[in-house]
């Protein structure tokens, strides 16, 4: 029992480092962006789409990931995911056209995809209510912490050997996901649900047709696409923008523009995991709605009120706030759905919402060869006010929990306590706390 009361914390390990090299990979996209521009001589529409495909893949990856481990397994497609995305990446050192690269990092980029939605489905799967949101807090910081090893390692890297070694990088979550195979088992709630499905008299319904037929699921569903949707429209909006603005319309050089990144993504590392701990105390639903407003005011402060003498406190804040959404979304979407459809809701709900983050820097781009950068992350301003009110009134919080201990599950398992659609009877209650 022991052993199994401390898997979390290989899976938190092996998570975080997986999800810190995702978020060095997207993080090292935008800085080497403008030497892409310069190699394949290209314009800023035709940059955005590198991150307009990129972003596809992902949302792809995220909902195919997330059903095949309702099918399959959360660790068994969680390896696979993992070891597409770090191959697939580590060959954009080679490619020599725009064509290439736009292929490659599609096809990574679905590995991409899904890793983040099995990595942080499976962590709130085996993690207790009482200390989930915190740890989910600390995990969802590893994105920011990628963005800031990117941002070095860029600084290091890039002016001296060129875009293509960093890249090179993102090879070493095969090791990761070797690990998590042999050492993490599949979480006790799906290992239930599948043994009750295979011992069952009722026919086990296909999981989008059991999403798709719960209609107060299905609502939920619904909302969280239209949230997930804005969040990623701005998230990856200012992701991928924010350090070409700094260059180009700032006017300050590359070595000063990582040192405010540096400073922005400290900040929201900071600002993810203190959302997690915050989120036990006032909720999910309070943290992520006061963090998405406070963004959608802070976009706008920054265009039409920086200067040379307040800019460093300006993207300080920022990134506090811009990450902080990030500190609870997956506690909280995970929460909002049952065991044996978790996977596709999850996938489908979050990566359905990408559509919002494939656009954003493809619009950023028009808009900035009418206007400027800065007014194009000025106008995201508007999609975090949104992402923060549709929770505010359409989605509870902890409406299901993710989590069943072994002990508990050979009880239920032997007392033959399992709904007939694989569901624990423990979890379908509604969280009072």
């Amino acid at each position: 029992m022991e052993k199994n009361s401390n898997l979390w914390k290989i899976v938190f390990v092996a998570s975080f480092i997986g999800l810190t090299v995702d978020g060095m990979d997207i993080q090292m996209l935008s800085l080497v962006m403008p030497s892409l521009i310069d190699e394949f001589v290209l314009d800023t529409k035709a940059a955005g789409w590198i991150s307009t495909f990129s972003l596809l893949g992902m949302a792809l990856g995220g909902i195919l990931g997330g059903w095949l481990s309702d099918r399959f397994g959360r660790v068994k497609m969680m390896t696979y995911m993992m070891i597409l995305f770090s191959v697939g990446t580590a060959l954009l050192a080679f490619v020599q056209t725009y064509e290439q690269f736009i292929i490659v990092r599609f096809i990574s980029a679905i590995g991409m995809g899904a890793e983040y939605s099995l990595a942080t489905m499976l962590m709130a799967e085996y993690v207790k209510v009482k200390n989930r949101a915190t740890i989910m807090g600390v995990l969802g910081s590893s994105y920011s912490l990628g963005y800031l090893i990117a941002v070095l390692l860029a600084g290091a890297i890039l002016p001296e050997y060129g875009w293509r070694p960093l890249f090179l990088i993102s090879i070493f979550p095969v090791v990761v996901a070797i690990y998590i195979r042999v050492k993490v088992p599949e979480p006790t709630g799906w290992r239930l649900a599948k043994k009750q499905a295979k011992t069952s008299k009722v026919k086990k319904s296909n999981e989008w047709l059991a999403l798709f037929r719960d209609k107060k699921v299905f609502t939920i569903f619904l909302f969280w696409i239209v949230t997930s949707s804005l969040l990623q429209f701005g998230y990856y909006g200012v992701g991928t923008w924010l350090p070409t603005y700094i260059v180009k319309e700032l006017g300050f050089n590359f070595k000063e523009m990582t040192g405010y990144l540096i400073g922005t993504y400290t900040a929201s590392i900071l600002g993810k995991a203190l959302a997690g701990w915050v989120a036990n105390v006032i909720g999910r639903r309070g943290v992520f709605v006061i963090a998405g407003l406070s963004t959608a005011v802070m976009l706008p402060v920054i265009y039409f009120y920086q200067s040379p003498g307040n800019i460093i406190i300006l993207m300080t804040v920022l990134g506090f706030v811009y990450g902080a959404p990030y500190g609870v979304n997956a506690t909280y979407l995970s929460e909002s759905f049952p065991t044996h459809i978790r996977g596709t809701a999850v996938g489908a709900a979050y990566n359905t919402g990408r559509i919002g983050a494939a656009l954003a820097p493809i619009l950023i781009g028009i808009i900035a060869t009418t206007q400027s950068i800065g007014f194009g992350l000025a106008v995201l301003g508007i999609s975090y006010a949104f992402m923060g009110l549709i929770p505010a009134l359409f989605i509870k919080e902890k409406m299901y929990d993710t989590f069943e201990n072994d002990s508990k599950g050979e009880m239920l398992e032997k007392e033959g306590e399992v709904g007939k659609e694989g569901v624990l009877a423990e979890e379908v209650l509604v969280q009072k706390s």
